[in-house]
């Protein structure tokens, strides 16, 4: 498929002396107003350049530019050289393009195969699967997605927390008030009963915590007894995980958590100690960061028990030593900037060159209407029921309005979910919010649904006009594209030409709400050409260029959406 702005930027460089093809090609701008044309190019800089008035220039560009098949028209406006593609040439490569590409329409080999881990989702074992783990689960499956898309060679890591002085917490609290029976029959909530359990009463037996830092120090020396209570709440704990990720179509290439570096952290205290980096402070040892504006890091406690930040630094050079990555991308809440902002610059002071490749993604907070989510007071919303209400939710809307669909709960289970994830794709992952039901079952307006409906409405186009749409698809170089280039057509076109810069966009800042919004604008776009446009017309030929378009629609839409990690319905 032509880039017809670098086609665009040949031409002016064969009018234009003194400015090569790349400065002439970032000059280009694309007009907010279409009636300014497709492209424009401002001619202030040629001024000096050339010692005429911008106008002037314009003018000579213009009227060189007016017998080129690449454009309708060319004209100046004072300084500006405004350019109006032929439609009909625009046309015909765009849907090439998406033809002959198909689900890979916007994919790229701009990752040439290099290794770029996500390390996403991470809920803590033995504690519930609650909504604020969304974000960073459906975050980072779309970026993965997105990376994967881009040619790189793309690793999931699920980095669960599975280690650190809550186990001893919920060790203790299992010994003294649990049993086997309730944890095998609803681990997760069981668990999570106890863990609240022992909050309760540490705050009147201070003891209690002492109490599990020394029963957590007992499972970092592998005492038999410790070490099978908590494979066992881990191996509970990803049975439930598991059905989530399941119901949300998120599978890992790697569950490798924070014990998996148990054996790994003295290594790390070795390195940071010969590079007399390791300090005592008041019994346990520290990085003295205070010169980088930071405050000291943490690696060990006073009883020699390792810490969150030990095993980041023992798991990024494993990835680094394993992997050989290009980029190790973190999913993780705003709340944690400091913390890596710590581990990245002691990698760094390790002498590490690799230390800018680990890259903190970090994301906004969820809260509920009634407050802030708290494990330890038992104030949490299971994602699980989430999902569950969503898809019951719209398996209602679908009987309530007789929709007509292939399968009830495969429709009802698609739309569901993807409302959920979509509603927390189509926002800048920065920003905070407030968990509503009401919102994330709200199908109205710019919505997940919306989208889904307007791809099972393409659909449905095509498969009324199938034996054209076959046609169409079959002899796509004698079809007639000035059946298609009318401004509803040219717009919804223009939209569909930007996808694959927009997924590459979308990559570089680690943005999905970036394909969220391009996918709203397309379908918004398409039920613009639906109103406007008789699609299936007694013209054969009419009715099969437009047909083409509709194909290149509903691919577009479905690839957008595989990139959130969503499905997308043929029938709604």
């Amino acid at each position: 498929m032509i880039n017809f702005k670098e086609e665009i930027a040949a031409l002016l460089n064969e009018t234009i002396d003194g400015l090569s093809a790349g400065e002439i090609m970032d000059m280009i701008e694309i007009p907010t107003d279409s009636k300014m044309g497709d492209y424009a190019f401002p001619c202030f800089k040629l001024a000096k350049l050339l010692r005429k008035a911008p106008p002037m220039i314009a003018q000579g560009i213009a009227e060189k530019l007016q017998g080129s098949e690449l454009f309708d028209k060319v004209e100046n406006v004072n300084a500006y050289v405004n350019m109006f593609l032929s439609r009909k040439v625009f046309m015909k490569e765009l849907l090439s393009g998406v033809i002959e590409m198909n689900d890979s329409f916007g994919s790229s080999d701009i990752g040439r195969n290099r290794k770029v881990i996500v390390e996403f989702s991470s809920p803590n074992i033995a504690k519930p699967f609650h909504i604020g783990h969304i974000r960073s689960t459906v975050i980072g499956n779309s970026i993965y997605k997105i990376y994967d898309f881009l040619g790189y060679d793309t690793v999931r890591i699920n980095h669960l927390g599975d280690y650190g002085t809550q186990f001893g917490k919920m060790i203790v609290s299992f010994r003294r008030w649990g049993n086997e029976e309730d944890v095998n029959r609803e681990p997760i909530k069981t668990l999570l009963s106890y863990y609240v359990k022992f909050h309760e009463e540490a705050e009147k037996d201070p003891t209690l915590e002492e109490e599990a830092r020394n029963v957590f120090t007992r499972l970092e020396n592998k005492e038999p007894e410790e070490v099978r209570l908590w494979q066992w709440f881990r191996d509970e704990s990803l049975k439930e995980f598991n059905r989530v990720y399941e119901m949300l179509g998120i599978k890992f290439d790697s569950y490798a958590g924070e014990s998996f570096y148990s054996d790994k952290m003295e290594n790390v205290i070795n390195m940071l100690k010969e590079a007399d980096l390791l300090k005592e402070s008041d019994g346990a040892n520290i990085v003295d960061l205070e010169e980088y504006g930071m405050s000291p890091a943490l690696i060990t406690k006073k009883d020699g028990s390792s810490l969150y930040i030990t095993r980041d630094i023992a798991a990024a050079v494993y990835r680094k030593e394993h992997y050989d990555f290009y980029k190790n991308l973190y999913i993780v809440a705003s709340q944690q900037n400091l913390h890596f902002q710590q581990w990245i610059k002691i990698i760094e002071l390790l002498g590490y060159d690799w230390s800018k490749d680990c890259v903190h993604i970090p994301f906004g907070l969820v809260s509920l209407e009634e407050g802030t989510m708290s494990t330890r007071h038992g104030r949490v919303v299971f994602l699980e029921d989430v999902l569950n209400r969503a898809v019951n939710q719209t398996k209602d809307i679908i009987l309530e309005k007789n929709v007509n669909t292939d399968s009830l709960d495969i429709t009802a289970k698609q739309v569901g979910i993807g409302a959920v994830i979509f509603q927390e794709l189509s926002n800048n992952r920065i920003k905070d919010y407030v968990f509503s039901w009401d919102k994330v079952l709200n199908f109205e307006g710019e919505t997940g649904p919306y989208v889904q409906y307007t791809h099972a409405r393409a659909a449905s186009v095509l498969r009324n006009g199938e034996e054209s749409t076959n046609h169409a698809l079959a002899a796509f170089d004698q079809a007639n594209m000035g059946y298609i280039t009318g401004d509803s057509a040219y717009e919804l076109s223009k939209l569909i030409y930007r996808f694959p810069e927009i997924v590459a966009e979308a990559g570089e800042k680690y943005e999905p709400s970036i394909v969220t919004r391009h996918i709203v604008n397309i379908a918004q776009g398409f039920n613009k050409f639906y109103h406007d446009e008789h699609i299936l017309v007694q013209n054969e030929d009419e009715k099969m260029a437009k047909l083409l378009l509709v194909y290149a629609t509903k691919q577009t839409i479905q690839n957008g959406l595989k990139l959130l990690g969503m499905e997308a319905p043929e029938r709604m």
